[in-house]
């Protein structure tokens, strides 16, 4: 990917999820600077343990770009707050599906940049797209979203795979990054709506004689 495109969806992952630790802070009262800590972990926690897995400068410390798109999301979405009369955690979820989309293909791209493997590259993204959320979860005190039984890590595996075979397949390289966050932003979205499960513990059905 060209740097410059890098280096914009990086930002919009960073913003998106600055925009869901916030409405997390709002739906949990949490007040003043903690907001702004809770923004911060779910935007900057999973790129940060992706980048020191790599032995990779940490993005945010290399580029200080990216903290004023953590802090310029947080104040906008703080002003919205104020002046919409309800905010619904569908919102949240819906911003949070999103970055996570974004981020596992950053994590992804990154990886393979470095030269790993795609396995390895699968397995970064689904780094960078869960862990901030992992840990705003952790801090708010809720089951985190990873933990539940919906389409969560799922669906960001899923979105890797699709990267995956689109590349093995040698398709144009947009279409792998388009693929990805399509099945990605699907399968969680419609984990959502219509209550889709892994399920992968349900035992069959015995017959009775």
């Amino acid at each position: 990917m060209a740097s410059d495109y890098f280096h914009l969806l990086n930002l919009i992952g960073v913003a998106f999820f600055a925009i869901s630790g916030t409405l997390m802070g709002h739906e949990k009262n949490i007040g003043g600077f903690g907001v702004v800590v809770v923004a911060s972990v779910t935007a900057l926690g999973g790129g940060t343990l992706r980048d020191v897995l790599l032995n990779h400068p940490v993005f945010w410390i290399a580029e200080p770009d990216y903290l004023y798109a953590t802090y310029s999301a947080i104040f906008i979405a703080v002003i919205f707050i104020r002046h919409l009369p309800h905010v619904s955690n569908y919102y949240m979820l819906l911003v949070d599906a999103l970055g996570m989309a974004i981020f596992n293909i950053v994590g992804i791209e990154k990886s393979l940049i470095e030269g790993t493997t795609m396995i390895v590259a699968i397995t970064m993204g689904m780094t960078t797209g869960i862990f901030g959320g992992l840990m705003r979860d952790v801090i708010c005190r809720e089951v985190p979203l990873v933990m539940r039984e919906e389409l969560y890590s799922t669906a960001c595996l899923s979105g890797g795979l699709t990267y995956a075979t689109l590349f093995l397949l040698e398709v144009p390289h947009v279409w792998c990054i388009l693929g990805a966050l399509f099945i990605t932003v699907f399968l969680r979205l419609g984990s959502l709506h219509w209550g889709w499960q892994p399920n992968i513990f349900r035992k069959r059905s015995v017959r009775k004689q």
